[in-house]
Parts: structure tokens; sequence; C-alpha cells
């Protein structure tokens, strides 16, 4: 087993709150200068204007970015860890690394501190009169359903892609081993091979 393999999962886990920083906020340019001032000069983004940063905050929390972000790591976490699990040798001690692992990765993760470093990311991209109109949008009626129908679209959407790259992953392998019997062959003198071996370790 390649260490890198494991480390590569833990990479994964460790930016899976990356995607979930962003409220469903449909991205604009900003045309405020002064944005566009702050995208040149690095050091301007570490100076937010005060009121912006407490509207960007009232934003993220206007449509629930913390419980997403919280709601999102569960998940993620959940679905990671079988493919941890796999990723180490058989043994009885997988199991409990793997939970340890997964109870010191929950300890650690910092909700606020990601909500921090959302903060100057909306500061880069959006204009102060931006976030004031996006916070003015998801105060209407029309906002606050988006808020609520946005995560149950996207699940839809994941689970609908997910189930369609699974025909087609097997559509495509069918007709692959239809086109190549040598590959068929091999891959069933692989299988047997291994249930041979398996069998034999037993």
């Amino acid at each position: 087993m390649k260490i890198s393999v494991v480390l590569g999962v833990c990479l994964t886990l460790g930016s899976i709150g990356a995607n979930a920083q962003h409220a469903p906020a449909t991205a604009a340019k900003s045309s405020d200068p002064q944005a566009t001032a702050s995208k040149a000069n690095p050091v301007n983004q570490s100076k937010i204007d005060p009121a912006k940063e407490a509207d960007i905050r009232k934003l993220l929390d206007l449509v629930g970015t913390k419980a997403l972000v919280s709601q999102t790591i569960d998940s993620m976490s959940k679905s990671i860890k079988p493919l941890l699990t796999n990723s180490l040798p058989a043994g009885e001690y997988r199991e409990k690394l793997v939970d340890l692992f997964f109870v010191k990765f929950t300890t650690k993760t910092n909700v606020d501190h990601l909500l921090d470093l959302a903060v100057p990311v909306y500061d880069k991209n959006f204009s102060h009169q931006e976030i004031r109109s996006l916070i003015e949008f998801y105060q209407t009626p029309l906002g606050q359903k988006t808020i609520t129908a946005l995560p149950k679209v996207t699940a839809e959407m994941q689970e609908q892609g997910r189930k369609w790259g699974e025909e087609l992953g097997k559509q495509c392998m069918l007709e692959v081993l239809a086109e190549h019997p040598n590959l068929a062959e091999a891959l069933n003198a692989a299988a047997q091979n291994a249930q041979e071996t398996q069998s034999a370790n037993k």
C-alpha cells in the first residue's frame, strides 16, 4: 500500500469545506473600482472595510453557510470513510485507526475558521453594493425559497448524476469487452485467480 494514497484521501478531506464555503449566490463580475484594485494589490485584500465585512458575515449567516459547511463536512466524511478504509491493508487495526482519524479530524475542524476564510473571498469577488443587493434578495420570499430549495436541488442532481454515471459506465464496459474478447478472457482469468488466491488464504 502506498502511503501517498492515504495522504491523497487526507488532502481530499482537508479540502471538503472549499465548495461549502460559497453561499448559493450566483457569482457576478464586480464593477466596483475598489474591488478591482484589491485584486491587483494583494496587500489590500487583508484590509477589508469593517462595514463591508459586517455585511459579508450577515450574508453568510442569512444563507445558512455555517450549517451548510457543517453538513457538507459530515456528509463528505461519511462518503470518504470507506475510501480511506479500503486504501489501508486489511487487518483488525484498520477500523480502529480510521475511526480515530475521523475523531481527530472532526475535533480539529473549525467551521468558524472556514467562515473567516470565506470573508476575503467574498470581498475580492463582490463589491459592497453587490453584497447589499444579495442580502436584499435573500431576504425576499424568492430568496428564502432559493436558500431552502438549492441544497435539495443539488442533492437530487448529484443522485441523478450518480445513477446516470453508473449506468453509462456499465454500458461502456460491456461494449468494450464485447469488442475485445481477449480482454474479456483476461478479465475472467484474473477474477478467477483472485478468487482462488482468496480461498487459499482462508
